[in-house]
């Protein structure tokens, strides 16, 4: 398919008369229903009297149609059609349309160069009904294939006349014998009996055969009537195993309905043990995170007061500084583990025991004594952790004297 071939069939459909326009861009696509109605415009528009059928809603009706299509432009107008193209519908089935358009656009221009030469009172006169000679002109083609093939062969017989001629002249010229005739006519007559002999044999052994065909039908009947009352008796007699059957599958209908009961449960019992075991995670994580919250801050603050009071330390109150280390870590131990209780509601009555710190000393005894009596003294836990930030600069500039505690403290958080 071309541009130039879809222009031309669109201006030669418009010059034509078709009742529609038709667009450049309708074969893009295979659109049958255009085709087909183009088709019979033209079939219509070459021989009106045309019996072409219009139903193109099924598969078979369609190649029908391209086949009556085809067939009648190949018997009245000599135009050879590709009926695989025309039933593709789309632009190869336009150069097929073009064969019949490009006929009927030239015979319009013929005939309208022709009235332009003759006058208007003398063209009535060349005016006729195409349709009305369509059987005259398919009866003389028919007569004109006759006649060639007639002569061809009485060409063929008079070639052999020389030969003939002589065989004919002898035969006249030889005298009948009554003899030979006879003869003749006896054989003739014997080869007919011998024909009606086979006739009447094929007759009697047709009859024969027709007798065994119902004695072998009668046999079959006997048989299915046997057989038909045999399968009654078979339906209308109850298995043994039926009762049986019934209860066993009365029984299985009750263990799946069971069945279904405890697996719908269990399904339910696992989901809620993993929601609870998300809802323990949940809580885990966030004491973590607030417990790492809370030991960012205690090392914030800690740094801070090491910063504050660096400049004046003494070594004469060492010792009173390291109990009152200890003392603060405790503190500061036990103000961890309540939050971390506070955190975890659920775990509330559980005695949390031990230090952040590792290793085995005095001070880790005494903060062991300490983590004890921590769910006895919670309003003395909270004193505590008001005189902790009032601690004074001086002391807490003796404990930069003390540096092996705090580098444990620090590997501890």
């Amino acid at each position: 398919m071309s541009y130039r071939d879809v222009r031309n069939l669109t201006e030669m459909l418009r010059a034509l008369g078709y009742p529609r326009l038709v667009s450049m861009e309708n074969f893009h696509a295979p659109n049958f229903a255009l085709v087909a109605e183009l088709l019979l415009w033209l079939v219509r528009r070459y021989e009106p009297q045309s019996d072409i059928p219009s139903d193109v809603e099924t598969e078979q009706d369609r190649v029908f149609f391209i086949k009556a299509v085809a067939q009648f432009m190949a018997t009245k107008a000599h135009i050879k059609l590709n009926t695989k193209k025309l039933y593709q519908a789309d632009g190869y089935a336009v150069r097929e349309l073009l064969k019949v358009t490009s006929v009927l656009y030239s015979a319009m221009n013929t005939e309208g160069m022709e009235h332009t030469d003759i006058p208007e009172e003398d063209s009535s006169k060349f005016k006729f009904d195409l349709g009305s000679k369509i059987a005259d002109l398919k009866a003389a083609r028919q007569l004109a294939s006759e006649i060639t093939s007639k002569g061809a062969n009485l060409y063929d017989l008079l070639g052999k006349e020389v030969e003939l001629r002589e065989a004919r002249t002898e035969s006249i010229a030889r005298p009948l014998e009554i003899n030979e005739a006879e003869k003749m006519m006896k054989v003739a007559i014997n080869c007919v009996l011998e024909e009606v002999q086979k006739t009447k044999d094929m007759l009697s052994n047709v009859a024969l055969d027709e007798a065994s065909l119902e004695a072998k039908i009668e046999k079959r009947k006997l048989e299915l009537e046997r057989s038909q009352k045999r399968l009654q008796t078979l339906q209308s007699v109850r298995p043994a195993f039926m009762d049986e059957y019934e209860k066993i599958e009365e029984q299985l209908q009750k263990q799946y309905t069971t069945y279904l009961e405890k697996f719908h449960n269990l399904t339910h019992l696992e989901q809620l043990l993993d929601d609870q075991h998300r809802t323990e995670q949940e809580m885990f994580e966030e004491a973590a995170n607030m417990l790492r919250l809370m030991q960012n801050r205690l090392k914030e603050e800690e740094q801070r007061l090491l910063r504050s009071g660096s400049n004046d330390d003494s070594d004469m109150e060492i010792q009173e500084d390291e109990s009152s280390d200890s003392e603060l870590e405790d503190r500061q131990l036990g103000k961890q583990h309540t939050a971390l209780e506070m955190l975890m509601p659920g775990r509330a009555g559980a005695r949390i025991v031990g230090a952040m710190q590792g290793g085995d000393t005095e001070e880790d005894e005494e903060s062991g004594d300490s983590e004890i009596g921590l769910d006895d003294d919670e309003d003395e836990e909270e004193d505590v952790e008001d005189d902790s930030m009032e601690i004074s600069p001086s002391k807490s500039s003796h404990r930069a004297k003390k540096p092996e505690p705090l580098e444990e403290s620090d590997n501890d958080f």
